[in-house]
């Protein structure tokens, strides 16, 4: 039975994966900061986990308590939306904190395992705001971007032991909590000079046209972690699917 192992699962992209590989005989590891055991269906194939992937003792202990995994999927995250110049090196220091360096952990932490086996999948879940420039997301798209970079990289250096790195990247999901805790963040204090061009994004996000449902993000993690001819990056979602047909 195979063992997948997946962070930021309160909600969204993360629940929405544990869901789909319960309902496919997987045994999952769902981590989040607060556990919640009403979120998920009752199983002897769920495991619920406290993680903070910025917490070096949190990881050690998930680890611990995890065991052998055959999937990493690294999905938590936090989102960031403001000019550069609302936003202060606290806010930027823990958005890579959580996006960037949390990954890193994790996969650092996963990776022995993987290459003692000669398996395993680490599978990378950042965003398609790495594909093009957008207003008022310079910072988290900076963190998002370093992932991608790294899971590039980290490809070669685990394909001589047999170890996958896979990339997926959802597009604007409004069903998902980026919006409120991006809003959070920033405070809702957008530097005066900077509000037209909000007005604008907020605008846009009214009317998004096509957009990213947590399904399509669990069904390109299936995919990147059961089927090893998958590409590196899996756009998820019709909008997604379409911003990375068009670079």
């Amino acid at each position: 039975m195979n063992t997948i192992l997946i962070t930021g699962c309160s909600s969204g992209f993360g629940l929405e994966t544990a869901l789909y590989f319960l309902e496919r005989d997987w045994t999952v590891i769902a981590t989040m900061r607060t556990p919640n055991p009403d979120i998920l269906p009752a199983s002897e194939r769920l495991k619920i986990l406290p993680l903070d992937v910025t917490d070096p003792g949190s990881i050690a202990r998930a680890v611990d308590a995890a065991g052998p995994i055959d999937v990493l999927v690294n999905n938590a995250g936090v989102g960031l939306l403001n000019a550069v110049e609302g936003i202060s090196m606290d806010q930027a220091r823990e958005v890579f904190e959580t996006n960037t360096l949390g990954t890193i952990a994790m996969t650092q932490a996963f990776l022995p395992q993987f290459r003692e086996r000669r398996a395993g999948v680490v599978v990378n879940v950042t965003s398609t705001v790495t594909l093009r420039p957008l207003h008022l997301l310079s910072v988290y798209t900076a963190s998002k971007a370093a992932v991608n970079a790294f899971t590039e990289s980290l490809a070669l250096e685990l394909e001589p032991f047999g170890v996958r790195a896979r990339l997926v990247l959802p597009g604007l999901a409004p069903d998902t909590a980026f919006g409120a805790n991006a809003r959070a963040r920033m405070g809702m204090a957008i530097p005066e000079p900077y509000a037209e061009i909000a007005a604008q994004v907020f605008a846009g996000f009214e009317s998004p046209g096509e957009v990213t449902r947590p399904t399509d993000v669990a069904e390109a993690v299936w995919r990147a972690a059961t089927d090893p001819s998958s590409p590196m990056r899996l756009p998820a979602g019709a909008d997604a699917v379409a911003w990375a047909a068009a670079i």
